[in-house]
């Protein structure tokens, strides 16, 4: 007897759930062993100084490095792996600190994302506003700036102290704690969340895209005006030592904004469609695949900038080589 129609969605999808869990079993471990050495050796690398960043991009760089290790420990590995292997992780039920994981992780998300714009405003200055360069792209202005971001993400994350208990859920949801009675149909509950949702990432994905565009701009228009004063209208460019500096700057920050753009876009999209459902009453759930496949993206954005460094700058992969070979040595030397 054939099923009904609403009755073989529902299976369907469940079907697809269960995919989607036994990847995620192979998955989320996979990607917390790359991705805790991997931000490891980028921040002792790139705290060496001896990458051919400035001080300034240096500290960015760095800071963005730890935001996304913290991410991958309290995340991935405190969060999303209990909770696929929810049978093996059943005693977190009597561990009355979830409201506590709940500030630090998105704390964490929010350090990850934010240092991520301040490094995009710090680019933009250094190549649209050269009067403010200066003064601005200093070490000490990015450490006020990304000291700043921390304690506003802590601030402003502490209101989930209160509105979860400790009691953890272990189901796949964006929130993951027990909520306090009657938070969730309180309007408190709604502009926090709201809140939450409009600067992370929503505000981001704007300001990033909108840097980006004027700093595109700029270099169309200085490259015109470079090379009328060079008396060249073509092959300069490429000799020209001011432009080979700025450009490998430039790309170092378009593959840094295009990958948190990518790999963040599908849970932003999701996000705003369940408030749009809940605000508007209107619209159909998406899948509950889309919700899964946005978490591995995002968590896989906290795993990738290693990558970068070393596709675009020589002498970060350089640096990376040495320190590889190193540990490659004295394991080969202590196996013999």
């Amino acid at each position: 007897m054939d099923l009904p129609i609403d009755l073989q969605y529902l299976f369907h999808q469940l079907r697809i759930i269960k995919v989607f869990q036994d990847i995620q079993k192979i998955y989320y471990p996979l990607l917390a062993a790359a991705g805790v050495p991997l931000n490891l050796v980028t921040i002792v690398n790139l705290s060496r100084g001896k990458c051919g960043l400035s001080k300034c991009v240096t500290r960015y760089l760095v800071a963005m490095a730890a935001a996304d290790l913290l991410v991958v420990i309290i995340d991935l590995i405190l969060r999303q792996i209990p909770i696929v292997y929810s049978e093996r992780f059943v005693f977190l039920l009597y561990f009355p600190v979830c409201n506590i994981h709940a500030v630090l992780l998105y704390a964490a998300t929010d350090c990850s994302v934010w240092f991520t714009v301040t490094f995009t405003f710090d680019r933009f200055v250094a190549i649209c506003c050269q009067k403010l360069k200066t003064k601005y792209c200093t070490e000490k202005t990015a450490a006020v700036i990304l000291g700043t971001v921390s304690v506003l993400s802590c601030l402003k994350d502490i209101t989930w102290y209160f509105m979860y208990t400790g009691k953890y859920k272990l189901d796949n949801d964006p929130w993951f704690c027990s909520v306090t009675p009657g938070v969730t149909d309180s309007q408190l509950w709604t502009a926090i969340e709201l809140l939450h949702y409009i600067l992370t990432p929503f505000v981001p994905f704007i300001l990033i895209l909108l840097l980006n565009a004027l700093i595109v701009k700029n270099i169309l228009v200085a490259n015109r005006a470079r090379r009328r004063l060079r008396g060249h209208d073509t092959g300069e460019n490429a000799r020209d030592p001011e432009m080979v500096s700025r450009r490998k700057s430039i790309i170092l920050l378009f593959v840094i904004s295009g990958n948190f753009i990518l790999l963040w876009a599908m849970l932003m999209m999701q996000s705003v469609w369940n408030r749009m459902i809940y605000v508007l009453g209107v619209f159909s759930a998406l899948p509950r695949f889309v919700q899964e496949t946005g978490f591995m993206l995002q968590l896989l954005s906290c795993s990738t900038n290693t990558f970068i460094y070393a596709v675009t700058q020589t002498k970060f992969r350089d640096q990376l080589k040495n320190v590889v070979n190193y540990h490659f040595t004295v394991i080969v030397k202590f196996i013999k």
